[in-house]
């Protein structure tokens, strides 16, 4: 069976492989990326950049 592992079902976003904690931190303390709401890191929906968050709250700079 030839399954596909991440893409959008209904437009959210869903990765279905192994979670690492690279790929956590990439989506939960990106500093690197002004997007708050980011793809999430396993599994289906959304979750929060709080490096991009601190930074609009002015926690960071």
């Amino acid at each position: 069976m030839n399954e596909k592992r991440t893409g959008k079902f209904l437009g959210v976003p869903y990765d279905w492989r192994r979670p690492t904690a690279a790929r956590f931190r990439s989506r939960w303390w990106n500093r690197d990326d002004r997007r708050i709401v980011m793809p999430r890191a396993f599994g289906w929906g959304y979750d929060f950049n709080l490096a991009e968050v601190a930074r609009r709250l002015r926690l960071r700079r």
